[in-house]
């Protein structure tokens, strides 16, 4: 079964599903003429914009981006990095760049179409996501594109967002300050409970102030490792910009397969890191609290340039000035295509105990503790946030009925993906295997998503063009009605 598992793993985050994620933001790029890039400053203004009394929503736009970033920023920036830079070598960096910077027009037209085409639930909640886009935007006939993404949803949400989340709270809880399983699995448990319990408003407030407290945090003690160690940017940048292009940093030329190596590592860490694309992030610009689609979709690409120009950069550059990652570490074109083929460098550090050792070298004794804290509360907030994702989807299936079993169901798994570490032998394995399918579905979710960006886009491209046009001349923004389920027939 596990044989079967990873070979399905391999094929849904193997090169074509990357290529199909990475055009699909070009297409959306060109098809925006780069107002994805060219638009931040705009979009930063927006962030901060308080909104009107008379919007419809239910969060502020800087809560539901603050939720989005809340199931971003994690594992993927700290560990995910490490992991990037020791397989693919340091020119991985240069490619999660240019994912990022392709990924902002997926995010934009993600939120856009998040707003354009929610709904208004019989509780008065504003609920949306891809498969309210592709319900209503499409038509009927593709409600079961809808329905598959949902599905897929939930069981990743169990996986990706609470139990391995919990897990990994858990395992650096115990490895870096000796405190047992039993009990991190009974603190995140009731936090989760004490947060989730109410809501998409009290998770909202809850990520606004932990998300940007941590990740300013952790940004700090990055720079203060790179302070150290300012002589060695212009190396590190070097090795980053040669790395990517496939030059040898033994002095052989260009080499192919450092080249399909750092792009594939790049590539496939820049989208982990920033879910561009994967249909996770609209289902929380959904709930916020704006009229104009476009003007949330500016927001929601904002969080692609936080999690992977930004955070990502510093954990990198920590990595590559600090000089844990020896010249032995670094891989050829000798080596190259066996890294590939095996996917793990040879008898080298990588992951998490890579950025460990690189921020130690900078705050001996310190270090340890902002990688473990970072990874407990990032690995939190996460939880928080992929669980209202969830949430979601079980009510677009099951109506909002399922919205308390839905979220019982989140504080068990929270609870016993944490506890699961008190066991061995067939229950790790069981664990282990648990793992791999999260990852895997977390992928599958990508590619209803990405069909429904595709055909939506030119509904994308022409709200963007009424927005800046009615920017351009002063005149009012487009209004586009909201379903409300409210109007209907109530649920049974």
């Amino acid at each position: 079964m596990e044989s079967i598992i990873r070979a399905l793993n391999e094929f849904v985050w193997g090169p074509p599903m990357l290529v199909l994620l990475l055009g699909t933001g070009l297409y959306l790029t060109v098809g925006l003429r780069l107002l994805s890039v060219l638009k931040i400053p705009f979009a930063l203004r927006q962030l901060f914009k308080k909104p009107d009394q008379h919007e419809e929503g239910d969060v502020t736009p800087f809560a539901a981006l603050m939720t989005a970033l809340s199931s971003t920023i994690g594992t993927g920036n700290i560990a995910g990095v490490a992991a990037a830079i020791a397989i693919g070598g340091p020119g991985a960096v240069f490619w999660m760049w240019i994912t990022a910077i392709v990924g902002t027009a997926t995010k934009y037209s993600e939120g856009v179409l998040a707003v354009r085409f929610r709904e208004i639930d019989h509780q008065g909640r504003h609920v949306g996501g891809p498969m309210y886009y592709i319900k209503n935007g499409m038509g009927k006939k593709w409600i079961w594109l809808g329905g598959t993404f949902a599905t897929l949803g939930i069981l990743a949400s169990w996986g990706t967002g609470a139990s391995i989340q919990s897990n990994s709270i858990a395992d650096a809880l115990n490895a870096t300050y000796n405190i047992p399983p039993l009990v991190s699995a009974i603190v995140l448990a009731g936090a989760a409970a004490g947060v989730i319990l109410g809501g998409i408003k009290r998770i909202a407030h809850v990520a606004s102030r932990l998300v940007p407290v941590m990740a300013i945090s952790y940004l700090a003690g990055g720079l203060l490792v790179i302070s150290l160690h300012l002589d060695a940017v212009p190396s590190a940048l070097s090795m980053i910009f040669s790395g990517a292009f496939g030059f040898d940093s033994a002095g052989t030329g260009i080499s192919i397969g450092l080249l399909m190596l750092a792009m594939q590592k790049g590539v496939a860490r820049g989208i982990f890191s920033n879910e561009a694309g994967q249909g996770s992030a609209p289902i929380a610009h959904a709930a916020a609290k704006i009229q104009d689609p476009v003007d949330q979709g500016l927001v929601a690409m904002l969080g692609t340039i936080i999690d992977t120009l930004i955070v990502c950069t510093i954990t990198a550059l920590v990595i590559l000035t600090s000089g844990v990652l020896g010249p032995e570490c670094i891989p050829t074109a000798a080596n190259a295509a066996d890294i590939l083929a095996s996917g793990q460098p040879a008898g080298c550090d990588t992951g998490a105990p890579l950025t460990v050792a690189a921020f130690d070298a900078g705050l001996t004794g310190i270090g340890e503790h902002i990688v473990a804290i970072g990874l407990t509360v990032f690995g939190f907030t996460t939880i928080l946030g992929w669980s209202y994702y969830g949430e979601r989807c079980a009510e677009y299936l099951f109506g909002e009925k399922s919205i308390l079993p839905f979220r019982i169901s989140w504080i068990v798994v929270t609870f016993f993906g944490a506890a699961a570490l008190m066991f061995e032998g067939s229950v790790a394995n069981i664990v282990n295997l648990f793992w791999l399918v999260s990852d895997t579905l977390t992928g599958m979710m990508a590619a209803p998503n990405l069909v429904g960006l595709v055909f939506l886009s030119p509904v994308v491209f022409a709200m963007t063009k009424a927005h800046f046009d009615a920017v351009r001349t002063g005149q009012p923004k487009p209004r586009y009605p909201i379903i409300d389920q409210r109007k209907e027939a109530p649920e049974e």
